[in-house]
Order: C-alpha cells, then structure tokens, then sequence
C-alpha cells in the first residue's frame, strides 16, 4: 500500500466521520473493509470540517495506545474533536485525566488508583447489592412493562456515584444530565459552553464542601491525600470530580441496559449464566468487547512523525481509535461478530489501554456482575416489551446507549 501521507486524494472523495450509526448488534461492512484495506485512513470531521486518521485493527489500536508519541491533550491544535468545544472553554477548562499527557496525567492518576484496588471495590459489594435490590423492588411493584433505563440502568450508577462522591442523589442526577448533554456530537457551541459552565459550578462547590467538611467518601480521600504533597490545586480536583462524574454514569448505564438487551438477544447463553452465575464474570468480559460503547470516543494526536502500518502519521495530525473496529478484529478475536460468553477476552480495548486505560474498570466489572446476577435471578422472565427492531439506540453520542428499554416478565 503506498504512503497515505502523501494521499493525492480529493477532498471530496475523503468520507465524513463518522463513518457509520454503529449498532453493535449488527454488523458493521465497512469496519471489515477497513481492516482489510485501509486500516488507517482519512476522514474529515463532520464537527469541524478538518482531517483526521482512523485507526481499524487490533495492533494499531494498542500501538497508538501505549506510543509516548501520541498526544491526549485536548489543547494541542490537531487534536481531533468530535464534539464542539469552543476557544474559550479548551483554554479555561481544566482537562479531565483523559486529556493530559504525563507528567500532569501521572500525578493525577497516582490519586486515584488507591480508590480502584479490589480489595476496596470488592468492599462496595454489599452497597452496590442494596442498591440494584431497591431498584429491582421498584420494577417489581410496579409491574411490567417498565423503561429499564430509567428504573435500574441510570439509578444504580448515579447512586453509586453519589455514595462515592458523598453527594446527595439529586445533585448526582443533576450531573448527570450535563455529562450526556455534553456527550452528544450534535450539541452547539452556547448549549455546550452553558452545560460546562454550569457543572463546572456544582462540582466546584462539591470540592469545596469536601475541602471544609471531609466525609469518608472517595472525593475526600483524594483531597486528604493531595494535602500531603500540595501537588493539586482546588481546579485540578474539581477536574478530577468531573471525569469521575464521567466515567462514573455512561459506561455503567449503557451497558446495563445493552448488555441485558444482548443478552435477551442470545437466550441460550443467558440460560448459561443463570443456571451458572460464576459466568457472570467471562460474559461481561465478552459484552464489553463485543458492544464496545465507546466505539470512536478516544482520539490522539502525533507529536512526531510516527508509522502506523503502511501510513506515516505526520507530527501534528489528529487520529480517532476505532475500538468497535479493533476489538471485531479477527486477527484478535476468533469469530468476532459473534457473542460468545465463553471466550478469552483478554486483550480487548474496550477500557483503552496504555497510561490511559480506565482506573475504574474494576468498579464497572463488579457493577454489572452484580446487575445481571441479581436482574435474572429475581426476574427468571425478564423479556423485552416491543419488538427489538423499535428499541430507540442513541446514534447521535459518542458513548453508545440506549435512551429507552421497555421489559416486561
């Protein structure tokens, strides 16, 4: 394949990103042709109007991962954005861990992953347990049909957040619904600045408040533990809030609500895992590399020329990670389009990968073993209330969901 460095390329023939509505739940023609033909190639930005790379296999996907050339910061001028982020806000925001580069990245980091060893998710077990119970007590007073985006996907991991944060509920709904406001590609520059703006002031007045009155929750930890070494100022802890806040709702509520829809989708593998719950563990493995939620939700840019396959990425040049892609890769994974609970899982870049790989990947574990455990042994009958073809699948974010589940038993 020649140099697509050089790509002599119309800038009509160069395809809008993205590229595709993914729906996990087929499959995805033109992923498999990039994989076989062009597995790193151009796009140009429906946000923005500018190019980009597209990264489509396994190894390319965990070569830029863990390259120290690959930039996250957001403020650097190729960075890729997929969501419009105005002058002001990119040069006033504190960047989220995500979005920064070692050394500023280590220091956050080292705060964190106190908070994620097993030993103290394995201690949320029984809270996590009470909550998914309470929820689950709802549905069933209630009676079917009931959304169970709304009656168990969202309140399990806001509540959870709450608890960790040591915030009431009713601000960590509120959070939450500045965090998907901000996740969607088609929100305007004033709808995104005032939904930044006015979480930046909630989650400023959290840290405040856990600055002056310390509870035993997470949030206090972290500021007792930067207090010791001063490393951190107020606005690097308010950033930190806000990518836990992140991280804290989309991953966990989209993939309740997807993973108990693909389960439903496959009866003789959910008849495995409630007739086995010790599956739990080797299924939800397999439901995040085979849903891959946030399928082209990481970027990069090159800080120097850098060669991925057959391409030269030039210093400065943007490139968005196809994870739906890489982790279909049957190079990695044998018959990849297909759902297989039993399958090695290992490897997969659904929690990215490298200094960046998601601290809280444990947490999301345990959450969703316990959801699914708990939903299909107390509710054996649970079925989708409206044919699958009429479920309502969020196209338009960049982390992918469901925005209604009906079930029924």
């Amino acid at each position: 394949m020649a140099d697509l460095a050089n790509d002599e390329r119309t800038e009509t023939e160069i395809p809008s990103f993205p590229l595709v509505e993914k729906c996990p739940f087929r499959h995805t023609p033109e992923y498999a042709r990039l994989r076989a033909e062009e597995p790193v190639s151009k796009v140009k930005l429906e946000v923005s109007g500018r190019e980009a790379w597209v990264i489509a296999t396994h190894d390319l996907v965990k070569q830029v991962l863990t390259s120290p050339a690959m930039s996250s910061n957001w403020r650097n001028p190729g960075y890729p954005h997929q969501v419009a982020l105005s002058e002001e806000i990119l040069n006033t925001l504190d960047l989220p861990l995500l979005a920064l580069d070692p050394p500023e990245h280590t220091v956050r980091r080292r705060l964190l992953i106190p908070e994620f060893t097993v030993k103290r998710v394995n201690a949320l077990r029984p809270r996590i347990q009470e909550f998914v119970d309470a929820c689950i007590d709802r549905m069933l007073a209630k009676g079917g049909p009931v959304d169970l985006v709304q009656e168990l996907a969202v309140p399990v991991p806001t509540l959870l957040f709450a608890e960790l944060m040591g915030a009431p509920a009713e601000d960590a709904t509120s959070f939450r619904e500045h965090a998907e406001g901000t996740m969607t590609r088609g929100v305007d520059f004033d709808e995104l600045d005032r939904l930044q703006m006015e979480m930046e002031k909630h989650l400023a007045a959290l840290v405040t408040e856990k600055e002056q009155h310390p509870t035993d929750d997470l949030l206090s930890r972290i500021i007792a533990k930067n207090k010791d070494d001063g490393a951190l100022e107020h606005h690097d802890l308010v950033a930190i809030a806000r990518m836990l806040m992140y991280g804290g709702f989309d991953t966990a509520a989209n993939m309740i609500s997807l993973g108990t829809v693909t389960l439903l989708q496959h009866p003789d593998q959910l008849g495995q895992l409630k007739a086995d719950p010790s599956l739990a563990q080797k299924a939800i493995g397999e439901l995040l590399r085979y849903l891959s939620i946030n399928d082209s939700a990481s970027a990069r840019v090159a800080t120097e020329d850098t060669r991925l396959g057959d391409v030269t990425v030039r210093e400065g040049e943007g490139v968005i990670l196809l994870y739906g892609s890489a982790n279909r890769d049957e190079a990695a994974f044998e018959n990849a389009d297909v759902f297989d609970i039993h399958r090695d899982t290992r490897g997969h870049v659904a929690f990215g990968g490298g200094v960046h790989q998601c601290p809280g990947a444990s947490l999301v574990k345990v959450e969703l073993e316990i959801v699914f455990n708990t939903l299909f042994r107390r509710i054996p009958e649970l079925r989708l209330a409206v044919p699958f073809e009429e479920l309502p699948f969020k196209n338009d974010t960049l982390m992918y969901g469901m925005y209604e589940c009906p079930v029924t038993w």
